[in-house]
């Protein structure tokens, strides 16, 4: 195994490590301390790049919710009981064959049902003498409101399921008398905070995510860490597709004209929308995408739900309104995504992402195109296969790190023992380059300087 980049299928069963020169599989549970001096220099490494993207998937959420006790978001395909539901049933199982994966989720559904309203659409529109002579044409218009409705319906209980996942969250971390607070608080901090302790003169850590949850961003209201993404306002921020480098700074005292970036700020890409995004009628009087001010897990009768949400919710798939929803706003949000990692010297670290997207497993192989780009994976299985046969069909083994297993997927084993702890602190680093230059090193000077973090930059 030290020596093949390739790992045989029965060997992707087990846990797999593959940092650097350290190349294991094993059927035993991994013993932390003897991975972690190879794993987390070499993390530590990869984190200091010039360009490092985090690419989030649902698993962060419902390893969050684990600890939390909180309801896990319910992905299970829901029963139409509309005319030509078995129809809607094999699209999205060949939906999910195309994706690799065994069983059609609610997603598949919901992407076989606009199309098919879509569809339903344009049969609607033919002439009344057209009608008159076909009686499934006579139907359309019906067939059309009923599945618009059954949609809605769909939509509205998936929302609903996500917003429980939250409010199981927010309750144990609002609850100063729940021990699991503090737990929770540990875990979404300890893994977002390595991430984003970089440099300030660093370009910004740009964190990605297929998630419809604000999972991400109640951690950053959590850790005080500002957020750019393109949305622009207060009472109803707007998504504009002007893609300006807008960042913050401040003036040091005492130095005028030289203002420096402030520390602590991410920029944030959500691939495939939000629950609190809305594509509705604007002040201008022109239909623009929208954030509105959804509690995080607001309770099922909040105003702030929609009674349509097939009309106005903007999570992915998209709504197929026209042209423009169909492109808008997610195809600015991937050429956001692409021109981050697609660029020398870039990095992409994947938690809890399932490989499951097509659009986005092609952006990350045209990144590692790259001779000087690198892909970390972190995932606590194989993802039914789908992660094996991205690892081995792009033959770029030697750009990728493997985390692979119930042991380095756990999130609290991968904060407390793998992920680098965050420092970039100058007053540290220039007391372990004065240790060091006083050559030899006595033993309690050696053991500061192993126990300082190794996690960011030094300058």
């Amino acid at each position: 195994m030290a020596n093949d980049l390739h790992i045989d299928e029965q060997d992707w069963q087990k846990h797999i490590v593959r940092a650097g020169t350290h190349h294991q599989c094993l059927d035993e549970k991994p013993e932390p301390d003897k991975h972690r001096r190879h794993v987390e220099p070499w993390l530590s490494a990869l984190f200091q790049a010039e360009h490092l993207n985090l690419l989030v998937g649902s698993g962060l959420t419902t390893a969050v919710a684990a600890v939390a006790g909180a309801p896990k978001t319910d992905m299970t395909p829901t029963s139409f009981q509309c005319a030509y539901a078995d129809a809607v049933e094999k699209a999205a199982a060949a939906s999910a064959t195309r994706l690799d994966r065994k069983d059609f989720n609610i997603e598949d559904q919901i992407r076989a049902v606009r199309e098919l309203i879509s569809g339903l659409h344009i049969i609607a529109e033919v002439s009344e003498e057209d009608k008159e002579s076909d009686s499934f044409l006579e139907r359309s218009a019906e067939l059309t409101e009923s599945w618009k409705q059954a949609l809605d319906n769909a939509l509205c209980s998936f929302l609903k399921k996500i917003l429980d996942t939250e409010r199981g969250i927010d309750n144990v971390l609002s609850n100063e008398g729940n021990p699991k607070s503090e737990s929770v608080r540990h875990l979404l901090g300890g893994f977002l905070l390595p991430f984003a302790s970089r440099s300030a003169t660093r370009e910004r850590l740009h964190i990605v995510t297929t998630n419809y949850d604000r999972l991400i961003e109640y951690g950053c209201d959590l850790l005080g860490l500002r957020m750019v993404d393109r949305f622009v306002g207060n009472l109803a921020p707007v998504f504009h597709s002007s893609r300006l480098g807008i960042d913050l700074h401040y003036n040091p005292p005492g130095i005028r004209g030289e203002p420096r970036y402030l520390e602590g700020v991410v920029r944030l890409s959500k691939l495939h929308g939000s629950v609190d995004w809305r594509y509705v009628n604007g002040p201008s009087g022109q239909s623009e995408v929208q954030r509105c001010s959804l509690p995080f897990g607001a309770p099922a009768d909040d105003p702030a739900i929609p009674d349509h949400s097939a009309e106005t919710l903007l999570i992915y798939p998209n709504p197929a309104k026209d042209v423009e929803t169909l492109e808008y706003p997610y195809a600015e949000l991937f050429r956001d995504f692409a021109a981050a990692v697609c660029q020398p010297n870039a990095v992409v670290v994947t938690y809890g992402y399932g490989f499951g997207d097509d659009h986005v497993n092609r952006v990350l192989g045209d990144m590692l195109s790259i001779p000087s780009t690198h892909l970390v994976i972190i995932s606590y299985d194989d993802a039914g296969g789908r992660l094996r046969n991205f690892y081995n069909r792009l033959g770029r083994q030697a750009q990728i790190t493997l985390l692979i297993g119930s042991h380095f997927g756990d999130l609290g084993t991968l904060v407390r023992h793998y992920l680098p702890k965050p420092a970039i602190d100058r007053t540290t680093w220039q007391m372990v380059e004065l240790l060091g230059r006083r050559g030899a090193l006595g033993k309690q000077q050696q053991e500061f300087i192993d126990d300082v973090p190794k996690g960011q930059d030094s300058q």
